[in-house]
């Protein structure tokens, strides 16, 4: 296994975020210590990731994160792969959940390096279990949980009005 993520970042739009997607991301690989040797990054924005999605999956429109495995070692181990990370996608959800974003950004990284390490997120029970992983890693990372599911959202929604019935002041 490599000992180091040989990781290349390309920022058609949003390059003040690489240092800090870089740092992350090589510590990420280290905690997981993956077969993963190489990964490229590219931060695009929603034409590009809309091409993209159209093209590889068949949907229109952005989505925030795309992930293409390159190479495998014999034991079917992805080794290289590319991650495309869209940062209009990431700045829209980071306002809508008041997160930076940054945090955002790493987040759909790290999401496509799981993937390129064997994580799924298809099934009920894979989700959970990969987003867990991501929580996991973030916060040894020090930067703590970022992913939202809708029921984080509407949570955050009603606790306010639920603090307003109780008589908690705003």
């Amino acid at each position: 296994m490599p000992s180091k993520l040989v990781l290349q970042i390309s920022a058609a739009t949003g390059a003040p975020y690489v240092p800090f997607l870089r740092r992350n991301l090589l510590r990420a690989h280290a905690i997981l210590k993956p077969a993963l040797g190489e990964m490229s990054l590219a931060l695009v924005g929603d034409a590009r990731m809309s091409k993209l999605h159209a093209q590889f999956m068949g949907i229109e429109g952005p989505t925030d994160v795309l992930t293409f495995p390159l190479d495998e070692d014999a034991r079917g181990r992805v080794t290289s792969g590319e991650v495309v990370v869209c940062v209009a996608e990431a700045r829209r959800r980071a306002k809508d959940h008041k997160e930076r974003p940054e945090r955002e950004l790493l987040l759909y990284a790290l999401h496509g390096m799981l993937h390129l390490c064997g994580y799924d997120d298809r099934t009920a029970a894979d989700f959970r279990r990969m987003h867990r992983t991501e929580d996991k890693i973030l916060t040894q990372l020090g930067i703590g949980p970022v992913f939202h599911t809708s029921e984080d959202v509407r949570a955050k929604a009603a606790a306010p009005a639920t603090a307003m019935k109780k008589g908690a002041r705003p």
